[in-house]
């Protein structure tokens, strides 16, 4: 019993959170400003805040000159912010060097800002454009090697490295590089492609709009309407972590971030109840790397969904809901069986917050609620309905004086958005790298004849070879890059073998999520076992285990997309949605092993069957896994109202 009593001390927390933070997410290991220095790079972040609002929402520039301005001022303060490895933790210090990266690296894309009608109207580019060209992936490769990670630049390197090679027919050597560098530089083909001209429309204001709901206080009230909804059942840490989690992915774009931001709160409680480490930190990670699929903003993959297929963003969002909602039951459904198969207490009533000030508290949903209703009814722009959330969000914070926006908050907040702008935009730069390989050397298509050839005309098989390269691809790649680079290479490979466009892109979305959950790159489960002291291996299979809705959903609408509401009805809707979630509980308890008891072997091959079919839309399907299920919580009532106690 003194394992679940041992709680970290509060007066090391903030340092060991921070710890956790540097360790795991690269956007932390940032330069340390003071005084003067902090002052000027504050406002050089709320500049280029304010910059992207004012060329979104009103620039009617020519798309090469707003995408390569602003990958200028991304190249600029993105020296400024990350420095070369994480232990030059100097203050105010930036060396020589990362001076002249930043210029070459700034100079190079002005460049083609500067002279963008004179290029675009070229069929080639000049020996020094060449040159300006490589110097200017050189510096965005190395500035996502700070703020990313190496992941994603193994696999631009690793296609860089073919292309030169294997890419082209072309013996000359120069030529080719040279073709090379007019496609990922001076085109929209490659660096300023889809992935960075939706980052640089769209995906920048809502940016800025959560670093200004953050600063109202909204992922506190989160965890503790959460606390107060759930807090008291059986094992209600892990159920809060749940709930919490999915509220806070509606606007984190970080499954990091969020695991430690409410972990900090939700796995010391877990254990404290009595939840093993390794059930606590997988219960967190897991359910905050479900906050990465769950709607509105989709760790703001959305976005880049709907530009890449040519749908409304609304539909994109309707059709994310049912399987998100799948995803977080099939997660809460699992802690509240190991609650009960352990015996353990929710939290007692001086530990829970009161409801009722709580709910005082709901208008800070507001500037949220209003942004999903705008971009919902597509009067406005996505832009433009973000820009009104943040105004709103200011409005919201001024009726509690602890959060309320001064003028000194509200430059804060304009730099916080400045500064998460940079990770976004890199990882996407360098997404754009990786499409625009992939289509100038056709490798695309070898991708998807390699494929085709190993599952023959059996789609099962091509999406289980999809999964397993998309699992691969996404290790440790943030959100917006991962889907990028899904959808360029294994996206097109199902649409091909028949499986619907938005199904196949939502396939590729979810399985490169849930790399953060699967060894050995698993970041989020790995920072959740840091805060609990947990072994992270076995952390990681626990969170594996514990998403199974994100492994077994993505298959069911890919062959059959009723699940995403298409072509289907009202009411077939309406059944999808209940025996889908009957379903969900079938394959929980099957994989807990315990319902009312602890189950026997043939009760939880029943169980996993009957929720595998009843996940499946269909009558026939619906029908026998509903009497599967519905036979083994028959049999459990029954042994249970005798008084069976069967443990094994």
């Amino acid at each position: 019993m003194a394992l679940f009593k041992k709680k970290t001390p509060p007066v090391q927390e903030p340092m060991d959170l921070d710890a956790v933070m540097k360790k795991f997410d690269r956007e932390s290991n940032t330069r340390i400003w003071e005084g003067v220095p902090k002052i000027l790079v504050t406002c050089v972040l709320a500049l280029f805040s304010l910059f992207c609002i004012y060329v979104t929402l009103f620039a009617t520039w020519l798309d090469e000159l707003r995408l390569t301005t602003f990958m200028a001022y991304i190249m600029f303060i993105g020296y400024l912010v990350f420095p070369a490895k994480k232990g030059m933790q100097r203050v105010n210090y930036m060396p020589w060097y990362d001076f002249v990266l930043m210029a070459v690296g700034t100079g190079s894309f002005l460049y083609f800002a500067i002279n963008a009608t004179t290029v675009v109207s070229r069929f080639s580019i000049l020996p020094y454009e060449m040159v300006i060209g490589i110097l200017g992936i050189a510096c965005l490769v190395e500035l996502c090697r700070r703020c990313v990670g190496l992941p994603i630049l193994f696999v631009a390197g690793a296609l860089l490295v073919y292309a030169l090679i294997w890419g082209s027919t072309n013996p000359n050597v120069v030529a080719r590089v040279t073709e090379y560098v007019r496609v990922l530089v001076y085109s929209k083909e490659g660096i300023l492609s889809t992935p960075v001209n939706v980052c640089s429309k769209y995906i920048v204001v809502f940016i800025i709009f959560g670093a200004f709901l953050e600063r109202t206080g909204i992922a506190d009230f989160f965890i503790q309407i959460a606390n107060a909804l759930v807090g008291r059942f059986s094992g209600g840490p892990a159920k809060v972590a749940v709930v919490a989690s999915a509220l806070e992915g509606m606007v984190s774009g970080s499954s990091v971030a969020n695991t430690v931001g409410s972990g900090a709160v939700t796995i010391p409680l877990m254990k404290k109840t009595g939840y093993k480490p390794e059930f606590a930190a997988a219960a967190e990670a897991s359910a905050s790397t479900g906050g990465q699929i769950m709607p509105p903003i989709m760790g703001a993959a959305a976005f880049l969904m709907a530009e890449t297929i040519g749908v409304p963003y609304a539909n994109v969002v309707t059709k994310a809901i049912l399987p998100a909602v799948l995803y977080f039951a099939g997660v809460f459904i699992t802690v509240h069986l190991e609650a009960k198969k352990e015996g353990l207490r929710g939290l007692t009533k001086e530990e829970l917050p009161r409801l009722k000030p709580l709910l005082k508290k709901t208008y800070l949903l507001l500037p949220l609620v209003l942004l999903i209703y705008l971009v919902a009814s597509s009067t406005r722009s996505i832009a433009y309905a973000a820009a009104i959330a943040i105004a709103v969000a200011i409005v919201v914070s001024m009726f509690d004086k602890e959060t309320r926006i001064t003028p000194k908050r509200l430059l804060e907040a304009l730099a916080a958005g400045g500064q998460g702008m940079i990770t976004v935009a890199v990882a996407c730069g360098v997404a754009g790298i990786v499409a625009g390989i992939i289509g100038v050397t056709g490798l695309a298509y070898m991708l998807f004849n390699g494929i085709v050839a190993v599952a023959g005309n059996q789609v099962i098989v091509a999406l289980f070879l999809t999964m397993l390269c998309c699992i691969v691809l996404g290790m440790g790649v943030p959100t917006t890059a991962n889907y990028c680079i899904m959808a360029a290479t294994c996206a097109p490979i199902l649409v091909r073998m028949g499986v619907p466009e938005v199904a196949a892109h939502f396939f590729v979305f979810y399985f490169g999520i849930v790399a953060d959950l699967t060894p050995p790159v698993a970041l989020a489960a790995y920072a959740g076992a840091a805060i609990a002291h947990a072994n992270p291996i076995k952390t990681a299979f626990t969170s594996t285990k514990l998403a199974i809705g994100a492994f077994i959903v993505p298959y069911v609408f890919a062959l059959n997309p009723a699940m995403l509401f298409i072509d289907t009805t009202v009411p077939e809707v309406i059944l999808i949605c209940i025996t889908s979630v009957a379903g969900i509980f079938g394959v929980s308890a099957a994989l807990e092993g315990y319902l009312l008891r602890s189950m026997r072997w043939y009760e939880r091959i029943a169980s996993a069957v009957g929720g595998l079919l009843l996940i499946y839309p269909g009558l026939v399907t619906d029908s026998v896994g509903l009497c599967l299920v519905a036979a083994v919580v028959v049999l459990q009532l029954i042994e249970r109202k005798k008084g069976n106690k069967y443990l094994h």
